[in-house]
């Protein structure tokens, strides 16, 4: 779902001011000419930042939230750099013009940069009150616009306010204030209901479909996250499981519908944003027995309430042979020709199928190839997206994978699939992460309504 009536930043970069500023689209068109070259040289992939609504991603701070939990699950502490921007400022209804920033390539401490991108920093520093003040005054309205929020939500979501803000814009939680914590309350005793109905039965009760369900998921739960010691806490996983199984019975009444190795993967961070609002400190740190039965029941039905809202759209990606990820996978593949045609001939002349590796990409949403502490943020974007979700995430994988384009094109067909099977993500940080989105809402901005843009 896109804005209506807020404002995209997508139509101002591919359309122009409201007034059709000539100035404007000149600007403009120099801007793609310049990208063009860019692309040309192959120093593009891994150096460029574009800010949607150009506001830079930034670090939250809530005086009554936990610190410690901030830094370690879902702080957006960037590391000043100079980096290539595309930006719109507005000015009442007015839009000022694009502008192209040059970009080094490596990104530099602030003690190193010059004054003008110090300067941006402190600027960019400044806006952190602001951005708050402005998801505070949305949520604290009578009723949410979710167009607003949406926009507001993409570049990043302070992380107290995240449990609520996830909820409203899966459409979870009512935009209404008055409504919404009455209707809460009744999506969680109905989740109670489903796990009494399907779950707290007999063996003798299930169906062999469903025995053989439940044993599958049983088998997947202590796979999810390995390297997270969180989800090694056997209550975690008797709730990961209890969640899946309910979900996935009362999903059998849709045709072809069944349990899909990866789905537990997706249940993962809505345990953490909405468990965050009942324990404090470093997730490493907590212990899922320090809360009431009611506390763990009620995270338990918002995850099952969320995914179900996230996979609504998505249903064909997770049935009989995942017609839908198998759509993206093809998109991925001319996508990454268009944009990097030297990549994509080299790919193809070692064989290497994008299934080998970006079936995985798509069906775990990308959960298992950065560190969980980036998650959190990187669903920030994807539950903005709302229903054009699955097209953006052609652009993100695209503008993941091209970050390492340099390095491909020096690697032999089974270099290339360990490679990309075991990506070196490990000490990324939100600065890493910005980019591949930033990329990600350009190419999207480029190629998306005018898909023959840049194809040769």
């Amino acid at each position: 779902m896109k804005s209506g009536g807020g404002e995209d930043p997508r139509r101002e970069i591919a359309g122009g001011s409201s007034s059709g500023s000539p100035n404007l689209e000149w600007r403009f068109n120099q801007t793609l000419r310049n990208v063009q070259g860019l692309l040309k040289g192959r120093t593009f992939p891994g150096k460029v930042l574009l800010t949607r609504k150009f506001e830079p991603p930034i670090e939250y701070t809530s005086p009554e939230h936990n610190e410690e939990f901030e830094r370690s699950h879902s702080d957006n502490d960037l590391e000043p750099s100079d980096w290539v921007e595309i930006s719109s400022e507005h000015s009442g209804n007015t839009t000022s013009n694009a502008s192209l920033l040059k970009s080094k390539s490596t990104p530099s401490k602030i003690g190193s940069t010059s004054p003008d991108v110090q300067k941006s920093v402190s600027g960019a520093r400044a806006t952190d009150s602001a951005r708050i003040a402005k998801f505070t005054k949305e949520l604290n309205g009578t009723s949410v616009v979710l167009e607003k929020l949406r926009e507001l939500a993409w570049s990043g979501v302070p992380p107290y306010m995240r449990p609520n803000i996830w909820r409203l814009l899966l459409g979870y939680a009512s935009p209404n204030s008055d409504r919404r914590e009455g209707a809460l309350r009744r999506k969680r005793l109905e989740y109670v209901d489903c796990v009494s109905q399907y779950y707290d039965i007999p063996e003798t009760e299930r169906s062999d479909d469903e025995i053989n369900m439940l044993r599958q998921i049983a088998v997947d739960c202590p796979r999810t996250v390995p390297d997270v010691t969180f989800f090694q806490q056997e209550q975690v996983q008797k709730s990961l499981e209890r969640v899946l199984y309910t979900w996935l019975v009362w999903l059998l009444g849709h045709p072809a519908s069944g349990y899909v190795q990866g789905i537990n993967d997706l249940v993962t961070p809505f345990i953490i944003v909405f468990l965050s609002e009942y324990l404090d400190g470093s997730m490493e740190n907590w212990s899922i027995s320090d809360l009431s039965s009611e506390k763990i029941s009620d995270v338990e039905a918002d995850c099952y309430w969320c995914l179900s809202k996230l996979l609504d759209g998505m249903h064909d990606h997770y049935t009989f042979a995942q017609p839908g990820i198998q759509r993206l996978v093809f998109k991925l593949k001319e996508l990454v020709r268009r944009i990097d045609e030297p990549v994509s001939r080299h790919m193809e002349e070692q064989g290497l199928d994008f299934l080998q590796f970006a079936f995985r990409w798509f069906n775990c949403l990308l959960i298992r190839e950065i560190p969980f502490h980036l998650v959190t943020r990187l669903w920030d974007t994807y539950l903005a997206e709302g229903d054009s979700l699955p097209d953006f995430l052609v652009y993100i994988s695209a503008s993941f994978l091209l970050t390492w384009s340099d390095k491909l094109l020096k690697l032999e067909f089974q270099e290339m699939v360990m490679f990309l099977q075991h990506l070196p993500t490990q000490n990324w940080t939100h600065h890493e992460l910005e980019m591949v989105l930033s990329r990600a809402y350009m190419w999207h901005a480029m190629f998306d309504r005018s898909p023959s843009h840049l194809a040769s």
